[in-house]
C-alpha cells in the first residue's frame, strides 16, 4: 500500500509532532513516507490542510462483522451473554461474499474517523457447520481487499478457538452457533495460519480468543506459532477478563487467574496484548506491567456491554503499554475511545487528568502493537499516514489544539492519508456514501431475523 510517484507536500497550521504542537507545518511525502516534516515553514505552494493533523490512528481490536450489531441489541436491557446470541445469529448468515461488503464498508467507516491500519481479531473461520471452504482461509482471505479497498492496513489475528466455554468441571465442546469458529486441534488452526499469506498493506499475527476458548495444554503452542510467523514474528493478541464470569470459571478449574495462566504458560511479552484487561487483580497487574504486554482498552464496547472500568492507569504505571479499539463498533470513533479513556478513570477514581494529552494520543496511535513499528508518528522515514481534524465545526470552535483529542469526534476528520495516498477528503471517502454501503451490507443479515 505504498504510495507511489513524485513528492507531495502538505502544508498545516498545526500538527501533534513527537515534540508537541507545533505551528505551521510542511509535511513532504515520497513513495508512501515522510521525508520532512518541517514546523515553521510558508506553505509555498503545498496543499493546505485544515485543522489540527494528527499520526494515523490505529484500531488495535476490531470485529468487523460484530458492526451489523449496532443498534440491534437494546431491547429488554439484556446482558453480555444475550448480545452474544445476537452476535451468533449474524455470523450465521455471512459468507465470504458477505463478510468482504460488511467489511469493507466498515473498514471505510474506520477511515472516515481517521484510522490508518485495524487489527482484526478473527475467528469467523469456516462454513455453515463448520465445514471448510475450498480455502480454508476464505473467510480471511475476504479481510485482504476488504481493507485494501477501503484504504487501511490490516493485520489479521487469526484467532484460536477450540472450546465452547469453560466453567469449574472443565471446558465445554462448541456449541452448534460456534462450530464455524473452531479447527478442531491447535495444529489445525496452526497449518491454516501459515497458509495465510502476508502482503502489501496486510500483515498477520494470531490470537488465543480467551482462556474460555482456549484450553491451557494449547496456550503455549498458540503463543509459539504467533512467534514463529515468517518473514517476522507476528503479534498475539488475547481477550483478558471482559467478564467476572471468566475469572470465577478460571479460578474454579485451574486455580488460577486467567492473566496467571497465560504467565505461567509463557504468553505474555511485548509481543503480546491483553483486551479489555478490565476484572484484574493487583498480582495481575503487576504480570501484565512486568512482562510488558500491551493493554488494549475499549472503553465505548465496555460500556455498552456493562463490562466495567478497566484500571488503565494502574496497567501503565506498573509498565504496560496502552492501545485502543473500537471492538464491536457500537462506536467506531478512536478520538471517542481516546477521550473515553481518561473520562472513565475519572468516574472511577473522583480525579481528573489521569491520562495527558499526549498520552492518549500514544494510545490512539499504537501501531507498534499491530506489527507496524514505522507508523503512528509524524516525523521523517515513517509510513506517510496523517489525519487533519477540523477547529472550526461546533465541537471544536475555539479549542486549544493540543487539547484536540477532548474535544473532537469522528465528525470533524476533514482529510486522511494512508501511506501518502488521500482516502479521505472534505470528509468524503473515496469509496463514496459510505452509509449508503453499510446499509446494503446489514440490513440483508436481518431479513429472516
Amino acid at each position: 500500500m505504498s504510495g507511489a510517484g513524485s513528492a507531495r507536500r502538505w502544508h498545516a497550521a498545526y500538527a501533534l509532532l513527537p515534540t508537541g504542537l507545533a505551528r505551521e507545518v510542511t509535511f513532504e511525502v515520497t513513495d508512501g513516507r515522510f521525508t520532512s516534516v518541517t514546523p515553521d515553514s510558508p506553505a509555498g505552494g503545498a496543499a493546505l490542510l485544515p485543522g489540527v493533523v494528527l499520526p494515523g490512528l490505529a484500531n488495535a481490536h476490531s470485529h468487523a462483522f460484530h458492526r451489523a450489531l449496532r443498534g440491534r441489541t437494546h431491547a429488554g436491557g439484556g446482558t453480555f451473554w444475550t448480545w452474544r446470541e445476537g452476535m451468533y445469529a449474524v455470523a450465521a448468515q455471512l459468507d465470504p461474499d458477505a463478510y468482504l461488503a460488511l467489511a469493507r464498508a466498515t473498514y471505510a467507516e474506520m477511515a472516515l474517523a481517521g484510522i490508518t491500519c485495524v487489527g482484526e481479531f478473527h475467528y469467523l473461520h469456516h462454513g455453515p457447520g463448520g465445514v471448510p471452504y475450498a480455502d480454508p482461509n476464505a473467510m480471511g482471505e475476504a479481510l485482504r481487499p476488504a481493507a485494501a479497498e477501503a484504504g487501511i492496513r490490516l493485520t489479521l489475528l487469526d484467532a484460536c478457538y477450540l472450546a465452547g466455554g469453560l466453567t469449574a468441571d472443565g471446558h465445554l465442546p462448541l456449541g452448534a452457533e460456534q462450530l464455524r469458529f473452531g479447527d478442531g486441534t491447535v495444529e489445525r488452526w496452526a497449518d491454516r495460519l501459515s497458509a495465510l499469506r502476508p502482503s502489501d498493506g496486510m500483515r498477520r499475527g494470531a490470537a488465543i480468543h480467551s482462556v474460555r476458548a482456549v484450553p491451557r495444554e494449547a496456550l503455549a503452542p498458540v503463543a509459539e506459532a504467533a512467534r514463529g510467523l515468517v518473514p517476522a514474528a507476528g503479534p498475539l493478541h488475547v481477550h483478558l477478563s471482559e467478564q467476572p464470569a471468566e475469572n470465577e470459571a478460571c479460578q474454579g478449574f485451574y486455580g488460577l487467574t486467567p492473566t496467571a495462566l497465560l504467565e505461567a504458560e509463557g504468553v505474555l511479552g511485548p509481543q503480546t496484548t491483553a483486551v479489555h484487561a478490565t476484572h484484574l487483580t493487583p498480582s495481575d497487574i503487576a504480570a501484565l506491567g512486568d512482562s510488558g504486554t500491551t493493554a488494549c482498552f475499549c472503553p465505548t464496547t465496555e460500556r455498552d456491554l456493562a463490562d466495567g472500568i478497566g484500571p488503565a492507569r494502574a496497567l501503565h504505571a506498573a509498565g504496560a503499554a496502552l492501545s485502543l479499539g473500537s471492538d464491536q463498533h457500537a462506536v467506531i470513533d478512536l478520538l471517542e475511545e481516546a477521550r473515553a479513556l481518561e473520562m472513565h478513570e475519572r468516574l472511577d477514581s473522583l480525579q481528573r487528568g489521569r491520562f495527558r494529552p499526549e498520552e492518549l494520543l500514544v494510545a490512539a496511535t499504537a501501531h507498534a502493537s499491530l506489527g507496524w513499528e514505522d507508523a503512528g508518528r509524524l516525523e521523517a522515514g515513517a509510513r506517510a499516514d496523517l489525519v487533519a481534524v477540523r477547529l472550526d465545526s461546533p465541537r471544536t470552535a475555539g479549542i486549544d489544539p493540543a487539547q484536540v483529542l477532548l474535544a473532537a469526534t469522528a465528525a470533524d476528520v476533514d482529510t486522511v492519508l494512508v501511506d501518502g495516498r488521500v482516502v479521505v477528503e472534505s470528509g468524503l471517502h473515496r469509496l463514496g456514501d459510505v452509509g449508503a454501503l453499510l446499509r446494503k451490507a446489514i440490513e440483508p443479515l436481518w431479513e429472516d431475523m
